[in-house]
């Protein structure tokens, strides 16, 4: 119990309610931005804290960890990254209910393999793609936000939390609406993003290594 008398749960408690071990449940949470690493162990980050989440330390050694009130077994977004994380289908695109991002799915479909198995919907994110693998940067493609809303992002870079969205198609009046509200979403909750255009793509070697490196992200 804390002090004002609300059960707080660990990591190892919330991950046997998913079903999932506490050092997995500990990096979604950090994915999400909930807590992160330490010297010794986790720290709940400020929005950790918005969502209830209290720091403590074991007494013997000193260790980080973060407790949750019970209210956390209910967010869906943390349902939706256990669930993906489990291989379960969740938040996939058969339960979007967005217009626009159904017709651009069904537009441009995914039909480039990149090196690493990717499968993505242009030549340029190829390229983004392939510079990723090549340059040892761990990534996922069309990554879902780690909101309640629908949204996904063109590739996720999890151990600096950064988001990386392509525009390449600046004339479609339908594209632009869709580019204009994502980036609404991105600012409205504060996540780490770096937009590429088609310049960019061109001289990748140039761009990225500079706009990975403001999230502290080195490459060789």
């Amino acid at each position: 119990m804390s002090g004002s008398g609300r059960l707080l749960l660990t990591a190892t408690e919330l991950g046997k309610h998913f079903g999932v071990t506490a050092n997995k449940t500990n990096h979604i949470l950090s994915e999400l931005g909930l807590i992160k690493k330490g010297l010794k162990g986790w720290l709940v980050t400020d929005l950790g804290k918005k969502y209830g989440g209290v720091q403590s330390n074991y007494k013997t050694s000193g260790v980080s960890y973060a407790r949750w009130p019970e209210s956390l077994k209910r967010n869906k977004v943390l349902i939706s990254s256990i669930q993906e994380a489990k291989g379960a289908i969740s938040a996939t695109i058969q339960n979007y209910n967005d217009k626009e991002e159904i017709e651009f799915r069904g537009k441009f479909p995914a039909n480039h393999r990149a090196t690493d198995g990717h499968r993505v919907r242009s030549k340029a994110e190829l390229l983004i793609d392939n510079w990723l693998y090549m340059a040892e940067v761990v990534h996922a493609y069309e990554r879902k936000l780690p909101i309640e809303e629908e949204v996904y992002c063109d590739f996720y870079i999890p151990t600096a939390k950064v988001y990386i969205e392509y525009w390449g198609y600046d004339s479609d009046p339908k594209y632009l609406a869709r580019k204009n509200k994502k980036l609404e979403i991105y600012r409205k909750h504060g996540l780490n993003l770096i937009q590429l255009e088609d310049k960019d793509v061109k001289n990748l070697d140039d761009t990225l290594p500079g706009l990975l490196l403001k999230y502290g992200l080195k490459t060789e």
